[in-house]
């Protein structure tokens, strides 16, 4: 995506990047929005990289992304369309989701209940919870899912050698 400067419509609540501390922006402010994908924003903002949730994209002259699924109709939770979650869920400096970059280690379902083992690209990473509280919201969007556990796991380290060919391409990687 081609970098563009955008007047917000009105305030928004945003996270900085990567320490993951709440911010406000106020209305009229002029950001660069820098990326665009899985429904979150990441803008620039008076030298500061931000993140706002996709729930106020109108406040940056967009529709909000929801995600919707057809109800499986055994009444079971589908795990294609937890990857699916998942997938739409994007590291706010990398433009490539969770999933392409290897950070999703496990995915078990029993009873409607999910447990997902991921983790980060540097342990230390301030947006870690919002990440976690990303997953959690989009995955307990997929029908039937009664709960979604995250567990931040740092064994093993992630490396680059966990994305796919194609996030690897992406980022020049390859």
């Amino acid at each position: 995506m081609q970098r563009r400067i955008v007047p917000l419509m009105r305030s928004v609540h945003a996270r900085l990047v990567p320490t993951g501390d709440p911010i406000d922006i106020p209305a009229g402010a002029f950001v660069t929005l820098t990326q665009d994908l899985g429904g979150s924003y990441t803008v620039i903002h008076q030298g500061n990289m931000a993140r706002i949730e996709g729930e106020d994209a109108d406040a940056l002259g967009f529709e909000p992304t929801r995600l919707t699924f057809m109800p499986p109709a055994d009444g079971m939770v589908d795990q294609d369309q937890v990857r699916e979650a998942l997938a739409s869920v994007y590291d706010p400096e990398i433009p490539v989701n969770i999933v392409d970059l290897g950070l999703i280690y496990d995915v078990q379902i029993v009873d409607g209940e999910v447990r997902i083992d991921m983790t980060l690209t540097a342990p230390g990473c301030g947006m870690g919870p919002v990440l976690v509280q990303d997953v959690e919201r989009r995955v307990g969007q997929v029908p039937f899912v009664r709960s979604v556990a995250v567990e931040l796991v740092f064994d093993p380290p992630w490396s680059r050698e966990r994305m796919t060919e194609e996030a690897q391409l992406e980022l020049g990687l390859f």
